[in-house]
């Protein structure tokens, strides 16, 4: 192929301008390649994704930094921001089988046996994950569980209502998705990924750490900005097509040659893109691996008022359609914020009805915090189920049997195609962390790819 005057050549093309896409981008071009990033949105960010509430920037995607999570750590540090300590002093309020009450501490207020049967089911998980290699699930001793739904394990072990409950709460919370679409195996897999259930359902010393003073998004505009050459934005690639020499991407704007291909997409959508990549066992994955359920809601108030009660303003419940929720107020008191969640069933059911939505989240806010979360000034949400280039959030969720069949084309090159993205991630899968990782992973396999064929 030769290169000579020629605007469409590359060395690398990537596809998607979130994290993981923007991190293989920086780490290639570090490298001495040339890159083009293609992005079919009008913006970069991915899943992270930026708003205004009352006059305060805001994300309307993903926001936490999580302990351990040092990659965003340090990209925060280079971008020249700071992290702020998730808000959690005061008493938390939990909603669980129509009784509404406040308790400090991780313990939530069920009965005894409740309590019991929470603890020996989270020691199951922690003996049945030890099993688990992320990066190889499909290979552990316990792979059979793929087969199974973590309904399944669920029943085995959780007996009373209020174990089920709090149990049921914390899987829609990190999943988006309710236990019976979550393959065992997957849950396992994910958990190892991230330490353990505990640490995913946590803000102190847990994946709700902190956030990024400024907003999340603005790290992707940062990263974005120190490439040598900018993001092609609203290009939606439609095909690629491979040869012995390289690669065609056709997109919305025109055509684009290169040696090799990164595709740091979820593997729902990357499955969207016609050409050599069809029909693969990576697409096939992607059809059995469907985006999990949210819906994003932000809410202003005057003041933090729910502080006053000595409340932190985390909010969990069995029954509310808007749970959970946390405190996002400004550090400087212009107003207080709370950030919460339609997950699961509760999204489908209020997407496309963001009147109807809002009068939820106010009535759910109501019932947990009282009469004055009646009155916001400013209120904002995104729900993801219907963003047409994500088609939901967090994080893609195989369904039971895929990763068995189909969980080796996660990572593995397709000919001169190579994959990133959260999903593909062999830790802190389904965080920006793990983007972060998977991102590096690409580029790292990629500029080895292209070092053999000189």
């Amino acid at each position: 192929m030769n290169r000579k005057n020629d605007d469409t050549m590359v060395d690398v093309a990537i596809i998607g301008a979130g994290f993981a896409g923007l991190c293989a981008a920086r780490e290639l071009e570090r490298r001495g390649l040339r890159v083009q990033v293609l992005e079919a949105r009008d913006r970069v960010g991915g899943r992270s994704r930026p708003g205004t509430l009352n006059g305060v920037t805001i994300d309307t995607g993903g926001q936490w930094v999580g302990v351990g999570h040092e990659r965003l750590e340090r990209l925060a540090r280079e971008a020249g921001t700071t992290l702020v300590p998730q808000y959690g002093e005061g008493r938390k309020v939990l909603q669980v089988m129509g009784v509404t009450r406040t308790y400090s501490g991780l313990i939530p207020p069920v009965s005894p046996r409740a309590l019991v049967e929470m603890q020996l089911a989270l020691w199951s998980l922690r003996h049945l994950q030890r099993k688990v290699d992320p990066a190889r699930p499909w290979d552990s001793p316990v792979a059979h569980l793929d087969a199974e739904t973590l309904s399944t394990w669920e029943r085995r072990w959780l007996r009373s209502p209020g174990s089920r409950a709090i149990f049921d709460i914390g899987v829609r919370a990190v999943f988006c998705a309710r236990p019976g679409q979550l393959s065992m195996l997957h849950f396992l897999s994910y958990i190892a990924a991230n330490r353990n259930f505990d640490y995913l359902v946590s803000a102190e010393g847990g994946a709700q750490a902190a956030t990024v003073q400024g907003g999340m998004h603005q790290l992707t505009t940062w990263l974005a900005a120190q490439l040598r050459t900018p993001v092609l934005l609203e290009a939606p690639v439609q095909r690629i097509v491979q040869s012995d020499s390289g690669v065609t991407v056709s997109h919305g704007k025109g055509e684009l040659r290169a040696r090799r291909v990164i595709v740091a997409m979820a593997p729902s959508m990357a499955r969207r893109i016609g050409g050599d990549p069809a029909h693969t066992a990576r697409d096939k994955l992607g059809e059995r691996m469907p985006m999990g359920s949210v819906i994003k809601c932000l809410v202003a108030y005057e003041r933090p008022f729910w502080r006053e009660q000595g409340l932190s303003g985390e909010f969990v419940s069995d029954s509310a359609p808007f749970s959970p929720v946390f405190d996002h107020s400004p550090a400087d008191g212009s107003c207080g914020i709370l950030v919460g969640f339609f997950d699961g069933p509760e999204a489908l059911r209020w997407s496309g009805n963001p009147d109807g939505r809002r009068r939820a989240v106010i009535e759910s806010l109501v019932a947990a915090f009282g009469p004055e979360a009646a009155n916001p000034v400013d209120y904002i949400d995104h729900d993801w189920i219907a963003d047409p280039w994500s088609e939901g959030c967090y994080v893609g969720l195989p369904a039971p049997g895929a990763l068995t069949e189909l969980g080796r084309a996660l990572r593995a090159p397709h000919g001169r195609v190579h994959f990133a993205g959260t999903e593909a991630a062999e830790a802190w899968t389904g965080y920006i962390e793990g983007a972060l990782q998977s991102g590096e992973y690409a580029a790292q396999e990629v500029a080895l790819a292209l070092q053999a064929e000189r």
